[in-house]
């Protein structure tokens, strides 16, 4: 009997439920699964019943349900796995019970919105059957692996410093401004440059040296928010990174990492729909790629879907999202009482694999989403 079967999924494809059916569900994730080729759509789960059954129709799923009925589909049989993509606050709510059902998770970043319930998933991870990985999209990208094997093959000699700005004008209406300290781009943005940093340097940071936020009343958002957030976080072997996420800077995300022989810049570096470039200086010579445009969402759900059906542990798993986690804790830390915070010792026990991870689906037409609204404001 191959694995497969013997997981029942006899179709050769993951049946996932959709939980969660906002704009990043419906734009970036639900149009890319039919050419994964291995994983497939099977239910819907929103407290917004009218949105699920026209998502029902317009993707042929004959399931859906409202989030008091999530435990009800998670022993129905209807499904292998769930894409989680609710609010921050509201992930361990679903992938603690799903885990423990014996149901695969894939989940949005970051893992949560505290160490305690980020172990709180990690202990359920650790003790069920089933798999979980944090959809950290770069993980699979080319340009941005590409960038991993030239450090790790040490074109760049030994690494210094990295420093990244990454900004989008984001309307003060959308969930995202709100919630207080649960808003804003620390917990939304900042996951990129952190996750990118701890990636290039192959290392944790043990010290958020500095971290600064601002309110521009002009952005329009609640006074409890912070609009824009600056950090500079201590490495081992003294190297540096600074970052700057914002909500109120016009588009822009780029991310450049130097060492003693050379830099690499990623301009776009986090973005989706199009291909990220590099520019790259050796010494004194010069060069620029543009990588294809690939989807980055079905790629993930591709290689997930095959750990499930290899049974492979994925990478990312929870250990990655606490990693950033507890980096986010001690920037808040440090906006509040001004003073730098030693990070605890953490060890990484897997770092990503270049080779296995990447993927190449090309890029995929997203209809107009229902009653789902972008986060970005009005120009």
């Amino acid at each position: 009997m191959s694995i497969a079967s013997a997981l029942g999924l006899t179709s050769g494809q993951v049946r996932y439920a959709f939980v969660g059916l906002g704009d990043i569900a419906q734009e970036a994730m639900l149009p890319g699964v039919a050419h994964t080729g291995n994983s497939k759509i099977a239910a819907f789960v929103s407290g917004d019943t009218a949105k699920s059954e026209a998502l029902c129709k317009r993707y042929d799923v004959d399931y859906a349900c409202d989030y008091d009925g999530f435990d009800a589909l998670l022993r129905s049989g209807r499904i292998d796995a769930i894409y989680l993509a609710t609010p921050n606050w509201r992930h361990a709510e679903f992938v603690v019970p799903a885990l423990r059902a014996g149901i695969h998770v894939l989940c949005e970043k970051p893992i949560e919105i505290s160490s305690a319930k980020g172990l709180e998933i990690l202990a359920a991870e650790r003790e069920s059957t089933a798999k979980l990985m944090i959809a950290y999209r770069l993980h699979f990208e080319p340009a941005t692996l590409d960038a991993i094997d030239r450090i790790r093959d040490g074109e760049l000699g030994e690494l210094i410093m990295a420093t990244s700005v990454f900004a989008q004008m984001v309307d003060p209406a959308n969930h995202r401004a709100h919630s207080g300290a649960l808003a804003g781009p620390l917990l939304d943005m900042a996951p990129y440059p952190i996750n990118a940093m701890r990636y290039l340097f192959g290392e944790e940071p043990v010290e958020v040296v500095s971290a600064v936020a601002t309110r521009h009343p002009a952005a329009g958002f609640a006074d409890d928010v912070d609009d824009t957030v600056a950090v500079t976080l201590r490495f081992p072997e003294d190297r540096i990174g600074q970052f700057v996420v914002s909500y109120y800077a016009n588009s822009v995300g780029r991310l450049t990492v130097a060492g003693t022989k050379g830099s690499i810049q990623l301009d776009p570096a986090f973005t989706f729909g199009e291909g990220l470039e590099q520019f790259r200086t050796i010494g004194k010579k010069k060069s620029h790629e543009a990588f294809k445009a690939t989807d980055q969402f079905g790629g993930q759900m591709k290689y997930f879907s095959a750990c499930i059906l290899d049974d492979q542990a994925p990478e990312p798993g929870a250990e990655e999202g606490l990693a950033d986690l507890r980096v986010i804790e001690g920037v808040m830390r440090a906006l509040e009482t001004r003073q730098p915070q030693a990070l605890a010792p953490f060890v990484r026990s897997r770092r990503i694999d270049t080779r296995a991870q990447k993927q190449t689906l090309s890029m995929v037409d997203a209809p107009e989403p229902i009653d789902a609204a972008s986060p970005a404001r009005d120009s």
